[in-house]
Order: C-alpha cells, then structure tokens, then sequence
C-alpha cells in the first residue's frame, strides 16, 4: 500500500480517537477517560505497526515491480542485440556476394578488352591483306579499283537491261493471253461456285387428304365449313373427283399458304367447324408470319448483311412465296446475292454492297400484288423508303435495263440476274410457249428489209441477225436495232431482256486460175 494513504489512515484513526475521548469523557465522565485514552494510545500503536508493515509490504512490492521492469527490459534489449547482429551478418554476407560479383565483372571486362584489342589486330592485318590484294589487283589488270568498279557495273547494267526487256516481253504477252480467260473464269466461277436448288411453284397447292369421306367433312352442313374456310383466307377450295386431295387456287402466295396451313391443321385435328376453322386461321396466319420473318432473317445471315431495316427483312421473306416462271423469288435473289458477290470479289471490289444489291434487286415482287407498277418502280420505292444507299437504289433501278447502269455494282447485279435467270433448269417454261416465243422472235427480225438472216439463242436472251451490206449500210445499223428493239417489246412476252445483235460482212472473194 502506498504510505501516504497509511498516513492519511493514522491521522483519521488519530482523529476518531480523539473526537471518540471527547465524547466519552462527557458522557462517562473523568473516571472512563483514562480507560479511553489508554485505548487510544492501544490503537494508535496498532495502527502505526500496521502502517509499518504496510509501509514494508510496498516498499518490497515496489522493488519487485522494479526489478521485473528491469529483467524485462534487459531481455528486450538482448533480443534487439540479437536481430542486430543477424542484420549485420546479413549485409556483411550481401557484401561480400557483391565484391565477389565485381570481381567477376572486372574479369570479365579484362577478357573483353583483351578480345577488342586482338580483333583490332586481326582487322588492321586483313585491311593490309586486302589492300596488298587490291595493289597486286591493280598491277595485274591494269586499272585502277574505280575503273574496274565503273568496268565490272557497267557489265551488270547491260545484263540486267536485257533481262528486263525479256520480263517485260514475257509479262505483257502472259498478260495478253490470260486477260480473257480471266475474265471467263471470274464468270464460271460464281457460277459453279453457286449452286442454290429452285422450287417449282405454281397458283395452286394440293392438300393431301386421309381419305375421301374428309371432303364431305370439309364442305360441311350446307356449306357452311368450306364457305367459312374460303371467306377467312380469300382462297378458292377445288373439291373435285381427285382421289385424297383437294385443291387450292389463289394467286397471292402467302394467302395460299395460310389456308394450306390451316387446312392441314383442321384435317389433322379432326374437329372441323366454323369457330374451330377462325381459331386455326389465326395460328396458322401467325406462323406463317414468323415463317416469313424467318426466312427473311435467314436470308440476311447467309448473305452476311447488316443494317437492313426489320421491314425489308420482312418482305424478303415474302419473297419466300413468290414465284417467277417457276423460279422461287427469294431463292433466286440469294443466288443473285452470291455471284454478284463473287464476281465484285474477283475483281477487287467490296463483295458486302454486291450481295447486298443483289439480294434487294426483286424487293418489289414482294408487293406487286398489292401495289401497281412494276417490280422496278416498286423496288426502288421500298428501298428510298427505308433508306438504302444510292448505289443499291440505282443497282435496283438498273438491273432489267430500265436505266443506264452507271456504277460497277450495277453492272455486276444485271450480270448475276441473267446468269441466275438464264442458266438451265432455273426457269419453267412450257416447251410449247417457248418453241413459240423464239418462232417469234426470229419472225419480228426478219420482218424488216435488208435483213437476210436471224437467229434466236441463247434460251430467246439473244437474236442475231445478218444483214445484207449491200441493203444496210453501217450507219442504218444502229437505227435497224432501236426499231426491232421496239417491234419486240410491243409484240413478244418474254422474261428479263433480249439483246438485239446485228452483223454486217461484207466479202470479196477471186480465183487464181
């Protein structure tokens, strides 16, 4: 215990003792307050021993307390000497690793100075070698290093004019005779390279049936199913005496393809009534339309082209249902899409605005049974509407011959358009129409005076015609053409266009006898 407080004690004991005397000696009077002082006294030596002993006990508290701060301490301090002494060991090893390395270094630096030093030698001594070869040289040939040098390069020179003349001679006549062929395998190549297959439609489906007694569930009570089906669908149904089957006749394709849909459905589902025939129209209406965009949305992936506008996705997937001589539309356009494509590669152009045209040249064949006009003059609408480029508006423009074609992709679109067209087996034409159609044509060229001869080829693409020199001079030529042009385009149905191509020979020929 600290010894203030067991002053602080005894002097408050003193105190008590004594206040305790005062009252006792007045109440108990002079005889109990000797008795009390006595006490006092008692307690006070008692108190003062324990102060004492107090006293010790701290004082002996204090020095242990002490002596363990110091024990503490030296232990710190020894372990502090400890770390220090592995430091310093540390860095003197570190030292002398660093010495060592320094010693390697000037080593090494030694031996490099060393191997300069002998390489300077080696080459001071080959440049005398050298120059005692050149002097030698010299005396020998007698010219000096620059005449030989001016000697020895124009040699050079002279073989090397020579050979350039020969390279160029090989190039240019290599040049002459791959420039067609060339261009003829630029042509084969998007052809063979293409090979998309074509659908055969027509205005009319065919709806398979389970058996005969289906029919008289179609037409219904009175009618009344076979009218309901015909009002929704606005297409014609032919219940004739085919076996299993019953006809469908619309010219709008997607219409025709929503009632063979919903027909289908309503033969497979067995229920056929007026409310069960409007509840598969609107499904069948429905998948179809995701039919379109989806061919649409394939189309655009196949041909590898971005930006276009969802409504444009949209009718080219129309397309889809659309047929031109038997030829499907859409199938057409991606093939047309693809030579295009091909033949801009070949020729170093950018394929992505080819394909891009050709895939929308027959855009408005989407909507040719809906709005009047050409396809052309539809096409082109569609496509400014919904902001295509200008070269692709022009490529739509031009690619029957309409306009002048003014840009290569133009060129190249009207190009894939008759390949995919022309070549065989893409189109279905009746072979009596068409044995009729090239009669035609040969009867309209030959109807004009001074012609002697015409032919119709290429699949009626071409007429060739040979006129008499004597008759048609080589300025009527030109005049001869735009009339027959004309006389065709009045008189003659075909598809796509037909080149008029007009010959004029003329021959003189003398015996030797």
């Amino acid at each position: 215990m600290d010894p203030i407080w067991v002053i602080i004690l005894v002097v408050f004991v003193l105190a008590v003792g004594i206040v305790g005397g005062y009252f006792i000696r007045k109440k108990f009077g002079e005889k109990e307050i000797g008795s009390a002082e006595l006490e006092a006294k008692r307690i006070v030596e008692e108190a003062q021993r324990t102060a004492e002993s107090t006293k010790k006990e701290a004082v002996i508290e204090g020095k242990d307390e002490v002596h363990k701060m110091i024990s503490d301490a030296e232990r710190e301090i020894s372990e502090r000497r400890r770390d220090m002494q592995r430091q310093e060991r540390r860095v003197q090893q570190k030292e002398e690793s660093v010495e060592k390395k320094l010693d390697g270094l000037e080593k090494k630096e030694e031996a490099v100075a060393r191997k300069d030093k002998d390489a300077a030698a080696r080459l001071e001594e080959a440049e005398k070698i050298k120059q005692s070869q050149f002097d030698m040289l010299e005396k020998i040939s007698g010219l000096t290093s620059e005449q030989a040098k001016a000697y020895i390069l124009n040699i050079l020179d002279n073989e090397l004019v020579h050979e350039k003349a020969v390279k160029i001679m090989d190039f240019e006549q290599k040049t002459r005779e791959e420039s067609e062929k060339k261009a003829r395998e630029i042509i084969s190549l998007a052809i063979q390279r293409v090979a998309a297959d074509h659908v055969s439609e027509s205005t009319v489906s065919v709806v398979p049936l389970p058996n005969d007694e289906m029919k008289g569930r179609i037409i219904g009570r009175e009618g009344r199913n076979i009218r309901a089906i015909e009002t929704l669908t606005g297409v014609d149904l032919i219940i004739d005496d085919t076996p299993e089957a019953i006809t469908l006749s619309c010219f709008e394709p997607v219409k025709r393809e929503i009632a063979k849909v919903t027909l289908e459905r309503l033969i497979s589902d067995g229920r056929i009534h007026p409310a069960r025939i409007e509840e598969m129209y609107e499904k069948a209406r429905r998948d179809v339309e995701q039919m379109i965009k989806s061919e649409g949305e394939r189309a655009i992936i196949e041909t590898g082209i971005n930006g276009i506008h969802p409504e444009l996705v949209k009718l080219l997937g129309r397309l889809h249902f659309r047929t031109s001589y038997g030829q499907n539309v859409l199938d057409h356009s991606l093939e047309v899409a693809y030579l295009a494509g091909i033949m801009a590669s070949e020729l170093g152009l950018e394929p992505t605005m080819a394909r891009r045209a050709g895939l929308l040249h027959d855009i408005g064949k989407a909507l040719d049974h809906e709005i009047e006009g050409s396809h052309i003059e539809i096409g082109v609408d569609v496509a400014k509407k919904y902001k295509e480029s200008d070269i692709v508006v022009h490529a739509i423009h031009a690619h029957h011959g309409d306009v002048e074609a003014k840009t290569i992709i133009a060129c190249l679109v009207q190009a894939a358009d008759a390949i995919s067209a022309a070549r065989p087996g893409a189109r279905r034409e009746n072979l009596e129409n068409y044995i009729k159609r090239l009669e035609k044509l040969e009867e309209v060229a030959s109807s004009f005076a001074g012609v002697e001869r015409s032919f119709a080829i290429q699949a009626g693409r071409e007429v060739r015609i040979i006129v008499k020199p004597e008759v048609i001079k080589d300025d009527e030529m030109i005049l001869l053409a735009r009339d027959i042009c004309k006389k065709i385009e009045q008189e003659v149905e075909y598809p796509g266009q037909i080149k008029v191509n007009i010959i004029r020979e003329s021959r003189a020929i003398e015996y030797a006898k």
